[in-house]
């Protein structure tokens, strides 16, 4: 395999310009760059990225966190980061984060101790205070869920406006007793729809009942007990789903409990079963994907000191479940 002083001795220049051509010095002339690139592709010559890590103090590798690597959403985020990624030559390290709120800190802490070029980061918990020495290190991005006491790079859907948006179209198919099923009352996502969902009863001069609350519902247990609470006589006429795990959980529950529903975030299947699911649409792999440029940008220029909030919009689907009873 050749090395940088093979291609300098054939391209007539110092090794340090070889290296100053690698990392796209502008100082460099079009004519020397021109007979570098011209030595490295005669020679076959790879990079080494090991020590380029040794001059620049970072690894040329972007991490990505997200609580499940396995959930089709987070799937979709890190999929995208890692395509980004290669564009700019970088390789992803995925790192799952789990559900407990607990082990943010200690895992996150371990991964940037490695010297990243960047984080994406979807995140449990909601105080981000620890991270504030790294984020002055290395650009740090938030997807889908908003940081708590840092000032961070944002990119969100529109959580509340979707939740708004799916139960205002429940109660425009006649219901007034709507159920709202949910993963965690301390996600900041659940709360931003739990939120879109009282303020589009308020708008409509529906109460708010909390009997028709219910936390948890991630799992067919839990979703089926829910369901069998909310078919009572006086609990609710409809559902709204605020996650795609629960109404993935709760689907099998339909059956017994047959409730209109309408689930905030697609997922795979949702349109082929019956009833095939209305949704609130939203497109993960724009988060991912914004988030990785965003970190390519602050890379480029790190005297760049404003951190931005960004709010995707999401999208009605109507398909059956909120209008036919399973």
């Amino acid at each position: 395999m050749a090395t940088m002083r093979e291609v300098a001795v054939a391209a007539g220049v110092s090794p340090k310009t070889v290296s100053r051509v690698l990392n796209d010095d502008p100082h460099v002339s079009p004519e020397t760059r021109l007979r570098v690139e011209e030595s490295m592709q005669e020679l076959a010559y790879v990079p080494n990225a090991l020590a380029t890590t040794f001059r620049s103090g970072r690894s040329p590798v972007v991490g990505v966190a997200v609580p499940d690597i396995v959930d089709p959403f987070f799937a979709a985020i890190v999929n995208a980061v890692e395509e980004r990624a290669l564009a700019e030559d970088l390789s992803t390290l995925v790192i799952s984060l789990g559900h407990d709120p607990a082990r943010e800190r200690a895992v996150l802490e371990s991964v940037l101790r490695r010297q990243l070029s960047g984080l994406v980061v979807a995140p449990t918990t909601t105080d981000h205070a620890y991270l504030e020495p790294w984020a002055a290190r290395i650009p740090i991005a938030f997807v889908d869920r908003a940081p708590g006491r840092l000032v961070a790079d944002t990119f969100i859907h529109d959580d509340r406006g979707g939740a708004h948006s799916a139960t205002t179209h429940l109660i425009g198919h006649g219901h007034t007793r709507i159920g709202f099923l949910a993963e965690s009352a301390d996600t900041p996502t659940i709360v931003e729809r739990l939120e879109g969902y009282r303020s589009a009863l308020a708008d409509a001069g529906l109460p708010f009942d909390a009997s028709l609350v219910h936390f948890g519902a991630t799992t067919r247990p839990v979703a089926a007990a829910a369901l069998e609470a909310l078919a009572r006589p006086d609990g609710a006429t409809a559902v709204f789903s605020a996650d795609a795990r629960c109404t993935m959980a709760a689907v099998p529950a339909l059956k017994a409990h047959p409730l209109p529903l309408v689930g905030f975030g697609d997922f795979p299947l949702a349109d082929v079963l019956t009833p095939s699911i209305t949704v609130v649409a939203h497109d993960p792999a724009a988060l991912g994907r914004l988030a990785a440029e965003r970190l390519v940008e602050r890379a480029a220029h790190p005297e760049r000191r404003l951190r931005r909030r960004t709010v995707l919009p999401v999208t009605l689907i109507e398909r059956e479940s909120c209008r036919t009873p399973v």
